[in-house]
């Protein structure tokens, strides 16, 4: 088709097009380098030569310090006509050896600026193709695929070609950046500047990426050279106003994939070049195989052809200083990529289907990364893409996407990891597949280490990238379930699991009832391999509570608190059931309140505002803890942050509100939970709340007696709800002070997930501290499988690492807490157990020799001394300390009382200086003033003056009119009577006509009567002329008339005009600077 008829049918112009770095066009590449030719731009690996090709000869200049490889690359680049170069061994072929004529141009050598390097006058040669070249690439590119006309590797028909005449190839040059617009504008600038000699030619653009761009000789359609669509990298036309703007270019891999070479066109219609573009991001974006997939008819699916299977690799590159990224290594031991903090860092995704019928993928429209395992989407961030496409065979898709770790979001795998310690790291990549109609999300999860970037790779190390297997399962659509009956989709995604999710559910055994007694069996939470294998503890404050409730819920609460405040010293009925399944977080903060009693608290919110001006006696130990409280929360992770400073306060404030206490180490974290859901005063009251009226401090009293008696009744809980395991603890010697220390005195905070640990406070508000025992309880029955298997050390591992890392999943902590609510442990049962603690506590002080008692009694005294004298010698020096620092700072103020006193006799006598200064301007503006009056009367009577004069040239030139006017009408009435008595008169009517014109002489005439006429004639003629004569009179005394008026009109406004400015330049600029100087000084003296 002729490019003339389709210029008025375009409605998208675009500037440039790149197959691989936007996301409409994607080039589905079969040959190439095997990674996408992208990260080849500007390597070493690019040419430092420049080629020179002259009309006589061909001989070259080698541009830097090239080397002898380098110079045979050139080489082989200009042999590329076998024929030629047989003919003529060692020869090198010029423009006249081929049969073109030549091109000249300006070729600069790679990496340097084409517009500040030196021009040198070469010839271009158009790359010509021979016939055996064509073919090869026709193959390679194809495979060994059928050549039947129906198949998708078919060579693809001209018919489906869109052919543009016109046009005037001006010559190739080498780039070292293929997908640079400004490179590519520069060389387009620097060809069409300098080309003498163009060839017209005709090309040929395919409509489907598996297609070739041809140049064609425009007299007899013979194939000049062809590029197939594969190898074109980018699109470019010249911008809008400029030079360039008939110019259009694409840059393609030439020969291999290290030569880039860039073709420059120009059009002879203009409007053609937004046509030739979109037509080639038609060819990147279609692919020849979705109009046959349509066509064919959908074989019966046996029970396996519906699964897919798909090989995903990841590979991690870093920056390796030299200018490239380099594949970090992996640790064959532990399965875990090494990374240097700091680097700058590429992801690379190889995808590649091993198995069923071969699905085409379209492009990739997301590459994703976030630190951590089973993360949510919402966690997930954007990596920027650089490459997308097919490798070299054809058999992967490659996509690499950037990742700059400095980014906050990628903060944690930026951080040093301790020795012997990983992470994880997830990297999902979104792919569109054109047979199927949703996109497809491959997950991978990997482990990672994070190092000094000074470290050097002294440990073993295997294959540098991490690979899954993905097992996709699809539904055939029939026609009538598509979206769109012209759609190319024929598959809906049943199904996608990773090989490692396979053998996970293979291995974990069916979901049992949920416990009606102490016998049954509990089933545990589906563990991570990374809660097994790694060895660093979940971080305090891990895990994110939505705020999202569903609506019902929410009315409902609505409802119950509205009937609550109507009267607040009673609960309602419902209360306790809906706390069981967990108040909704945006309400969690009211609630806690009223649940505690703290909704009158306007005493203790005055009193907290005093106690943080007091000083603790324990604030070092405080100060400590703050940094420790809740790492991996934002609020609180900032060293000095809002979140740290208020919990500081809390701490300090209950230390001085509770001197028998004080502050004891775990109190920051239940004050940190508080501190998320209200203000620091507010917290500050139920903390004291849940402290005294709830009995969490009774456990840090009398040596912590009571913890002791808490854990009895624990260790006496389990022997009756899980005999076996209370067994298994006393066969390995495990007591429940050594794992359960935590969880009574942190009420759970310190360890677990934040979702778990606020259902856990909803219940402690609500029904009392003995919550503890139910969530222990359940903890210990879900966990009770697989701490059977432990031995000492293990068990407390296990308890330390595994269990609160298994309940980062939502679900798995609301099955806990469903677990725990369902548990009926009675007041009594308690009572019971605490009064056989305190009879064996009686019988084992009774049983003591008093000889020991006293002597424990006595170490427990002189340990309290020491700590007395600790404290105090600590107190003693802080005194000492405080006294030298006021001493110093007494010291800094008495010289900063010196300077201010030096100071503020310097400001007197400026002072002083600036009044006289103002009275000196007061006196200059007063005279001003007076100079701005006499000016302004001045010009107040010259415009009187001008305002008469106008007014009387105004009365004269009416007067005129007027007079004129009735000049003009007297001589009209003349004129009628002239003309009425020639028109009675017989003699006279046959001298004039009827507009009164002197009519011819009528021959006819008497001779006599002539003479008469004549007289008469020449009589009119002569007052008609005085009458013109004084009309001409009259309307040049009109025109001098109006030009003086006129005269005098512009002399006015130009006074005017010297008035106004005289008003808004000189006096207003006067009065100004005045204002301004006596408002300075005003200012100054006050």
């Amino acid at each position: 088709m002729d490019d003339k008829g389709s210029v008025g049918k375009i409605s998208v112009s675009s500037d440039s097009v790149s197959t691989l770095n936007s996301e409409d066009f994607v080039l589905v590449s079969r040959l190439g380098d095997e990674t996408p030719s992208s990260t080849n731009n500007g390597s070493d690996d690019e040419k430092t030569g420049l080629k020179v090709i002259s009309e006589e000869g061909v001989s070259f200049k080698i541009v830097g310090n090239g080397s002898e490889q380098q110079l045979q690359k050139e080489l082989e680049d200009v042999l590329m006509e076998p024929s030629l170069a047989d003919a003529r061994p060692g020869a090198l072929v010029g423009a006249g050896d081929l049969g073109l004529p030549p091109t000249t141009a300006s070729l600069v050598a790679p990496g340097t600026d084409p517009l500040s390097a030196p021009p040198h006058k070469v010839a271009m040669v158009l790359p010509v193709q021979t016939a055996q070249e064509s073919e090869l690439n026709e193959r390679s590119y194809r495979g060994d695929e059928s050549s039947s006309d129906g198949s998708p590797g078919s060579p693809i028909p001209d018919d489906d070609s869109v052919v543009f005449s016109q046009l005037t190839y001006l010559g190739c040059a080498s780039v070292n950046a293929p997908r640079s617009e400004v490179e590519a504008l520069r060389m387009m600038s620097i060809l069409r500047g300098q080309c003498q000699l163009p060839l017209d030619v005709t090309l040929s653009v395919p409509g489907v990426s598996e297609g070739t761009v041809r140049l064609l000789d425009p007299n007899n359609s013979t194939e000049i050279a062809n590029y197939p669509i594969y190898k074109i990298l980018f699109c470019v036309r010249g911008h809008d106003g400029m030079p360039e703007s008939d110019c259009f270019a694409f840059t393609e891999s030439h020969y291999n994939a290290e030569i880039f070479r860039i073709h420059v066109f120009r059009c002879q219609i203009q409007e053609a070049v937004s046509r030739i573009l979109y037509s080639f991001a038609t060819a990147f974006r279609r692919s020849a195989k979705k109009a046959a997939l349509a066509c064919q008819p959908s074989a019966p699916l046996t029970p396996d052809s519906d699964l897919f299977i798909f090989t995903v690799s990841l590979e991690i590159k870093e920056d390796d200083g030299k200018g490239t990224f380099s594949a970090v290594a992996k640790d064959k031991d532990k399965q875990s990529f090494k990374l240097r903090a700091g680097m700058d860092k590429k992801i690379v995704i190889y995808v590649q289907q091993t198995s069923n019928k071969e699905l085409a993928i379209e492009r990739c429209f997301g590459l994703l990364l976030s630190p951590g395992k089973n993360v949510k989407n919402s966690d997930m961030h954007l990596l920027d893409l650089e490459s997308m496409g097919k490798s070299s065979d054809g058999k992967s898709y490659i996509i690499t996407g950037s990742w700059t770790p400095s980014t906050p979001q990628f903060q944690a795998v930026n951080e040093e990891t301790p020795k012997d310690k990983f992470m994880y790291m997830t990297t999902a990549v979104d792919l569109v597949i054109t047979e199927v109609e949703e996109p497809v999300r491959f997950l991978l999860e990997t482990r990672v280490r994070v190092c000094s970037p000074n470290d050097r790779l002294f440990w073993p190390f295997s294959k540098r990238s991490h690979t899954e297997t993905f097992y996709l399962k699809l539904r055939h659509m029939e026609h009538k379930e598509r979206k769109s009956p012209s759609s190319d989709t024929l598959y809906e995604v049943v199904s996608l699991e990773s090989e490692t999710e396979r053998e996970k559910r293979k291995t974990t055994a069916s979901p049992g009832i949920l416990p009606g007694g102490p016998g049954s069996m509990v089933p545990s939470p589906p563990e991570d391999d990374e809660e097994e294998d790694n060895d660093e503890p979940l971080l305090s404050g891990s895990g994110d509570v939505s705020k999202e409730c569903a609506e019902k819920i929410l009315e409902t609460w609505g409802d119950l608190l509205s009937k609550w405040h109507m009267n607040l010293c009673v609960r309602p009925r419902q209360l306790p059931a809906l706390v069981r399944s967990g108040i909704p977080e945006a309400l969690r903060g009211e609630v806690w309140q009223l649940l505690s009693g703290c909704h009158n608290n306007d005493h203790q919110v005055e009193e907290y505002r005093t106690l943080i001006t007091k000083e603790s006696p324990q604030d070092s130990a405080i100060t400590r803890d703050i940094n420790r409280t809740f790492p991996a929360h934002d609020y609180f992770k900032d060293t000095g942050g809002d979140g740290q400073d208020s919990l500081y306060k809390i701490c300090k404030a209950y230390s001085v509100y509770d001197e028998e206490i004080g502050y004891c180490q775990g109190q920051s974290f239940l004050a940190a939970v508080l501190l998320l859901h209200m203000p620091e005063e507010q917290a500050f009251s139920v903390l004291v709340k849940i402290m005294f009226d709830y009995g969490l401090r009774d456990l840090f009293k009398q040596n912590f007696e009571d913890l002791h008696c808490k854990f009895f009744q624990l260790e006496r809980l389990m022997q009756e709800y899980i005999p076996d395991l209370y067994n298994h603890f006393l066969n390995v010697g495990l007591e429940a002070h050594m794992y359960a220390s935590q969880w009574f005195l942190t009420l759970f905070t310190a360890k677990f997930p934040l979702y778990m640990v606020f259902h856990i406070i909803d219940l402690l508000l609500c029904e009392g501290i003995s919550v503890i025992f139910n969530v222990a309880l359940a903890l210990l029955k879900t966990s009770k499988d697989d701490l059977i298997q432990t031995d000492f050390e293990g068990a407390l591992k296990f308890f330390r690492v595994p269990v609160p890392k298994r309940y980062r999943s939502e679900e798995n902590a609301k099955k806990l807490m469903e677990l725990a609510c369902s548990m009926k442990i009675s007041q009594k049962k308690l009572k019971k157990f605490e009064k056989e603690y305190h009879t064996i506590r009686e019988q084992q002080e009774q049983q003591e020799a008093p000889i020991e008692r006293y002597e424990r009694e006595n170490r427990r005294l002189q340990e309290a001394n020491m700590r007395l004298e600790q404290e105090n010698d600590d107190l003693a020096h802080e005194l000492v300390s405080s006294k030298i620092a006021l001493r110093k700072d007494l010291d800094n103020a008495e010289e900063k009382a010196d300077a201010l006193n030096k100071e503020l006799l310097l400001t007197k006598q400026k002072l002083v200086d600036s009044e006289d200064e103002k009275r000196r301007l007061q006196e200059e503006s007063a005279q001003l003033k007076e100079m701005c009056r006499r000016e302004l009367d001045k010009s107040e009577s010259e415009i009187k003056k001008n305002g008469s004069i106008i007014g009387e040239y105004k009365q004269i030139c009416s007067q005129l009119s007027e007079r004129l006017e009735k000049q003009q009408a007297a001589n009209r009435g003349e004129l009628e009577k002239i003309r009425a008595k020639v028109e009675g008169c017989d003699k006279c009517s046959t001298l004039f006509n009827k507009e009164g014109r002197v009519r011819a002489a009528v021959a006819a005439a008497p001779h006599g009567g002539g003479e008469e006429t004549d007289e008469e004639k020449e009589g009119l003629k002569n007052q008609l002329r005085e009458m013109e004569l004084e009309l001409a009179q009259t309307k040049l005394q009109l025109v001098e008339a109006e030009c003086k008026i006129q005269d005098l009109e512009h002399h006015l406004g130009l006074a005017l005009n010297e008035v106004q400015a005289a008003k808004k330049t000189w006096f207003n600029r006067t009065l100004s600077s005045i204002k301004t100087v006596t408002g300075t000084q005003g200012k100054e003296t006050t």
